[in-house]
């Protein structure tokens, strides 16, 4: 009899721990093992491959440019390659320029009629992908900062690493192999948090929902980054619960100017007074109470050992190069956890005589 109470009582726990673990996501996976990964849910480096007229599409680099029509392939680890055919323009703004890179950025146009649904790609829209300026270590050194920012909050790009190579139609030279990575979709990001992206021309740092603001310019100041602004969404989108925008949240992207990168072509804005991207400096708006920096602070204390096992593990940055990132990090966290060192660093846009409060409005062209 009792033993029987005792099955009768264990069995109804785990009828109960089964129907609060089937409001987990993470549930849904344990009950379908062979439910389809989608594109930034892999880790592992993704091949893709595109073929066609290259060099009409590479030297479109005006402010307008146009759709070029190319064909685009790709092969996850162990699987057969996927082809179908893409849209695909240049974008950006200082890296689009020839004078400045190598490669200007892209943007795929993904038909969802030419996807097949097995694909990673599939119900993709468009997508941006980054490539190489000068050299494929800076793209990969900047992929590494959007994967820190996605420790700190979900309100972030998701990033996927590639393996990019180049095939012209003409085959007047070997194909180019190189790294970039594909960069989420900004609506699809905003829909992940339950929000939606703003469009605003201008807008005030100090009416941003404050907490994540400051997480954002705190994380700014981590990665020596400087080449931003809310007011003129330089390098900073906004997103919002609905299409009044109030109080919205701010989220950054494009690092490849931070010091944490340390491009070789990167400069801080001259009217920063800055000799190099490597000197910090916090870009948010006056805070006199250092108190409202605590949660942040006690974030990046938190996380400290997984940031540094970001770069330690990471196979595609040199010994040397992981070797600075640590320096530069100690140098971060010497400075956050020395009351003195703290104040004078977030309190500088609250100088009169400083450069706290220039605000960069960045190229016209998009």
């Amino acid at each position: 009899m009792k033993r029987q109470i005792y099955l009768n009582t264990i069995c109804l726990a785990l009828f109960f721990l089964l129907g609060s673990l089937q409001n987990n996501p993470a549930f849904y996976f344990i009950q379908n093992p062979t439910q389809k990964k989608t594109l930034f849910d892999g880790e592992d480096i993704l091949n893709i491959k595109i073929s066609g007229n290259l060099r009409s599409l590479l030297n479109d680099r005006v402010d307008n440019p146009t759709y070029h029509t190319l064909n685009f392939s790709y092969h996850e680890k162990d699987s057969a390659a996927v082809s179908f055919p893409v849209q695909i323009k240049t974008r950006g703004r200082f890296r689009k320029l020839a004078e400045n890179c190598n490669y200007p950025p892209l943007l795929l146009n993904f038909a969802k009629k030419n996807q097949p649904k097995e694909s990673v790609f599939y119900k993709q829209d468009k997508l941006k992908l980054v490539m190489p300026c000068k050299s494929d270590e800076y793209v990969v050194r900047e992929w590494l900062v959007y994967k820190i920012y996605n420790l700190l909050t979900e309100n972030s790009f998701r990033v996927r690493l590639v393996k990019v190579e180049l095939e012209d139609a003409q085959k007047k030279k070997a194909n180019t192999f190189f790294y970039g990575f594909l960069l989420e979709e900004e609506k699809q990001m905003a829909a992940r948090n339950k929000l939606i992206a703003i469009e605003k021309k201008t807008f005030r740092p100090e009416l941003t929902e404050k907490s994540a603001f400051i997480k954002m310019a705190v994380f700014q100041y981590f990665i020596g980054n400087t080449d931003w602004s809310v007011q003129y969404q330089q390098n900073i989108k906004l997103l919002g619960k609905d299409s009044l925008g109030k109080n919205p949240v701010a989220v950054p992207y494009d690092f490849d100017h931070a010091g944490l990168v340390d491009a070789l072509y990167a400069l801080p804005f001259e009217a920063l007074m800055m000799k190099s991207v490597r000197e910090r400096r916090y870009r948010g708006y006056c805070i006199p109470n250092m108190k409202e920096f605590e949660p942040v602070i006690i974030q990046f204390n938190k996380l400290k050992p997984a940031i540094y096992k970001l770069y330690e593990d990471c196979p595609w940055i040199d010994a040397k190069y992981k070797k600075a990132c640590f320096s530069y990090f100690d140098e971060f966290y010497k400075t956050i956890n020395d009351v003195k060192s703290l104040k004078n660093e977030f309190s500088y846009p609250c100088d009169p005589n400083g450069t706290g409060n220039v605000v960069i409005k960045g190229l016209k062209t998009d």
